[in-house]
């Protein structure tokens, strides 16, 4: 947020949210209640000792006030928690940082992916882009993004598995020439003093995810809203957190999804010259993930739902940073950034000139879609079917273009094995035992790949799937090997390993990880291959 804006986003958050609590005493005392008594609970877990402290003097003197306050006054004392909520969420942005981090970020990623000698550490500084380049591709409709930053104002919504998604997006957009765009980051990953200095001054803005208030929530949606209002383009991650499976998102929050449609009407309300939001899904795709393990594991022990933010992950072990990267870059493993087709606010299809299309090919005039009595207006029932349209074809475009790789087809087929010999066994009993056969037959593997990645290659003839150049070109002796590579490289122990003529599963619960990209594919007959 440029500081000449922001100012006035939080003036316009704060009436926006107020009109939306509505005058009624008792409704206000307890929105006002509610929140105090969510806040106090998180704050019994606050690391920040004096914040904790400071922000405990704040709402005791909200909580006394409030007991003996008019109507009037409890509006006010609303108006004052959400405006703190305002001044904690708003982000700040600085052209001399950006400036700075543009020339700075590609060159340290490059000296962290070479360390492999000292030699390549002083070849890679005056190198710039080059290595980085070489590994992060960006595929899919980038042209089509570049023309609708030029319609309009662009909300870019990709899959979410890494910490490290945030930098390489926001790389990958400054290498297509885009402007900076500003986010929802995790206020976990402000803890980082260096990672924090940038995110704080590149535009981030901050979601503390253990608030659970809903007036929290509604001054979150409410920044999203207004900052696309004003032109700012906007990434936000739908699935709401990094996918702790490993699977592709397919539920999404609808609650900052629909704040482009929101901010849509708004424009038309205004007559802006340029009204018009689109919102593009795109997929960011790794051989090798950084913080696998602990996410696997924390959603197989079903704590994701109470813990919700980690902060004790690989992305926190500066080492364990380093070493993935120098990995996959030793590996030669490649980051695949797809652009799926930009979509309008109601999910229709959008084409390069900008015209929206329904589900027939047709095309359609947008403007109506949002007319109350002939006029822009919100209708909360209509609009909140228009958010789940487009969650629907958000979640189409993420199975769509998913890359698939070399690692998930192996892990997929071991698993798929391991599971066929244990019929017997639940999935967590089966990850715990690893069951009666403790390896596979190399020849029997083979087999079975051969006709998965048939089936695969069919799918990816007919648009439903992606798959990288291994998949596509290369035989099963030569992804099995590049699959073994990776799997065996970084983590602690590896999924699988071969020894002779078989496969042995070694880590399954990183084998499960590494298969559910396939795993949740709306393609069945993958687990029919015999």
């Amino acid at each position: 947020m440029r500081p000449s804006d922001k100012e006035r986003i939080k003036v316009e958050v704060t009436h926006r949210v107020l009109e939306r609590c509505g005058s009624a005493p008792a409704e206000l005392e307890q929105l006002l209640f509610d929140t105090l008594y969510e806040e106090r609970r998180r704050l019994e877990t606050e690391r920040d000792r004096r914040a904790a402290e400071r922000q405990a003097r704040f709402y005791d003197r909200i909580a006394r006030e409030a007991r003996n306050a008019s109507g009037e006054h409890l509006r006010e004392l609303v108006g004052q928690v959400v405006r703190g909520f305002a001044d904690e969420i708003t982000g700040h942005f600085d052209e001399r940082v950006y400036a700075l981090a543009t020339r700075l970020v590609p060159p340290a990623l490059n000296v962290l992916l070479n360390t492999l000698s000292p030699l390549r550490l002083l070849e890679a500084i005056p190198a710039g882009f080059s290595t980085l380049d070489e590994q992060l591709e960006i595929l899919g409709e980038a042209e089509a993004l570049k023309k609708m930053v030029a319609r309009g104002t662009t909300v870019l919504v990709p899959t979410h598995l890494s910490n490290l998604d945030s930098i390489l997006v926001g790389f990958g957009l400054f290498r297509l020439g885009l402007p900076p765009y500003t986010y929802g980051a995790g206020l976990n990953l402000f803890h980082n003093r260096l990672i924090g200095f940038f995110m704080h001054h590149l535009g981030a803005y901050k979601v503390d995810r253990r608030k659970k208030a809903a007036l929290y929530k509604d001054v979150l949606k409410v920044y999203a809203g207004c900052s696309i209002e004003m032109g700012y383009h906007n990434l936000f991650f739908p699935g709401g957190t990094r996918s702790r499976s490993g699977a592709v998102e397919q539920k999404l929050k609808l609650g900052l999804l629909g704040m482009g449609l929101d901010a849509y009407i708004h424009n038309l309300q205004a007559q802006k010259s340029k009204p018009d939001v689109f919102v593009v899904p795109c997929t960011i795709n790794y051989q090798l993930v950084l913080e696998a393990e602990t996410l696997i594991d924390d959603h197989l022990k079903e704590v994701g739902k109470s813990r919700y933010i980690i902060e004790d992950d690989e992305f926190s072990q500066l080492k364990r940073v380093a070493d993935f990267v120098e990995k996959l870059f030793s590996l030669n493993s490649h980051i695949q950034i797809v652009v799926s087709r930009p979509l309008d606010v109601f999910g229709n299809l959008v084409d390069d000139d900008g015209v929206s299309h329904d589900a027939r090919g047709r095309a359609v005039e947008r403007s109506p879609y949002v007319h109350v009595d002939g006029q822009p207006g919100g209708d909360a029932q209509r609009d909140q079917e228009y958010t789940r349209e487009l969650a629907r074809a958000v979640g189409a475009a993420f199975q769509r273009d998913t890359m698939l790789n070399s690692t998930h087809l192996v892990a997929f087929v071991v698993f798929q094995l391991l599971r066929q010999a244990n019929p017997q066994l639940d999935l967590y009993r089966l990850l715990r035992t690893g069951g009666s056969a403790e390896s596979f037959a190399l020849t029997a593997v083979y087999d079975r790949l051969d006709r998965t990645l048939a089936l695969l290659r069919r799918a990816a003839e007919a648009g439903r799937v992606r798959l990288d150049e291994t998949l596509r070109q290369k035989d099963t002796v030569f992804l099995v090997n590049e699959a073994l590579a990776h799997l065996a490289s970084y983590h602690r122990r590896p999924a699988v390993t071969r020894r002779g003529d078989r496969l042995f599963h070694e880590d399954r619960n990183l084998l499960y990880y590494y298969q559910n990209r396939i795993e949740h594919l709306p393609l069945a007959e993958l687990r029919g291959v015999a």
